[in-house]
């Protein structure tokens, strides 16, 4: 039943988004205008059919998503899913760094925050928490170039590769569009530590994002666990603290953490904008950037809808996991 439920979603955003970008007239006129003549624009308009009704245009545009086609671009006359396909893998690969910051930082701390409840420990952590989901990801992403790149010079600037990591991938005839499992296909260890290098700054940037939010959440439920009938049976017969963190009270406090992933995505996405464009990461949010720019609706019509149906389908597939994880969860 919750399956059936990403249909009416992803259909309200698709026409939402439809309508947003209808509002300030026809895509053609937005992107071109001013650079074309009237005729060579009324020309154009016609031949992408934007000079028909609206309805009609939706309709078509519908049609065209179910068939796989989001149109093509009008800045530098590309197929949407073109673009899709060879940006939207490096979007995804900055998504699952961004994660796996997050639960690496997130969890830990918040475990420890809670044990140092109402201590100086866990206000500190509490403080951090708060600075890391408040601070605006490309602000955190420019300090981050700053010290560990301009100033230590640590981690690269920007990118996702070096040229000689380029080179050894066109050789090893890697192209998944995931530069880390491309790395690994070289079978060289220096190819692998160049992508993770550049990978390094843009995923903490992104994944201190929603580190904080898994601190608070897991500092919470782990107090609120602590505090049960079990873990005060098990505190009576002289069981330690730590023991009690790692031992009992730690697996229920992650159960939230599973459905919170879900909504994080969204979060996530939107910050990959920002992240991307901060370190020239060119995924599907770097793009979205361009041709904003551009002012090509078509293509972010496109990028946006893709993003819906992926924050959509994770939605989904958290809700079952968090259902297979604790059988109370019912949907």
């Amino acid at each position: 039943m919750r399956f059936l439920l990403i249909i009416p979603t992803v259909f309200i955003l698709v026409t939402t988004v439809f309508v947003l970008m209808r509002a300030t007239g026809d895509p053609i006129t937005a992107a071109l205008g001013g650079r074309l003549t009237p005729d060579q624009l009324a020309e154009r308009i016609h031949a992408a059919g934007y000079d028909r009704p609206v309805v009609v245009q939706y309709w078509e545009y519908l049609t065209g998503i179910f068939r796989g086609d989001f149109g093509t671009t009008l800045s530098d006359n590309r197929p949407v899913t073109e673009i899709l396909t060879e940006y939207g893998a490096a979007t995804l690969e900055l998504t699952a760094y961004a994660v796996v910051v997050a639960l690496v930082v997130g969890i830990p701390l918040g475990m420890l925050a809670a044990s140092f409840r109402d201590r100086w420990p866990d206000a500190v952590l509490r403080v951090g928490a708060i600075l890391a989901y408040a601070t605006p990801v490309f602000f955190a992403g420019l300090l981050l170039k700053l010290v560990f790149s301009v100033g230590l010079g640590w981690f690269p600037v920007a990118g996702r590769v070096s040229t000689s990591g380029e080179i050894e991938m066109a050789k090893a005839d890697a192209d998944s569009g995931f530069m880390l499992v491309d790395a690994f296909a070289t079978g060289d260890p220096e190819v692998v530590g160049d992508v993770l290098r550049h990978a390094a700054l843009p995923s903490i940037a992104l994944g201190l994002l929603t580190a904080g939010v898994f601190l608070r959440l897991v500092r919470t439920n782990m107090i609120g666990t602590l505090g049960t009938e079990y873990v005060d049976a098990a505190r009576s017969r002289g069981v330690r603290e730590t023991r009690l963190v790692r031992a009992h009270a730690w697996r229920p406090a992650l159960i939230p953490i599973i459905t919170v992933v879900g909504m994080q995505v969204a979060m996530l996405l939107v910050g990959a904008v920002l992240t991307e464009t901060t370190f020239e990461w060119r995924g599907l949010g770097f793009q979205l950037s361009e041709y904003l720019q551009a002012r090509d609706f078509v293509a972010v019509q496109g990028i946006v809808v893709l993003m819906a149906v992926v924050v959509a389908a994770t939605n989904f597939l958290v809700d079952v996991i968090a259902a297979l994880v604790d059988p109370r969860v019912r949907y």
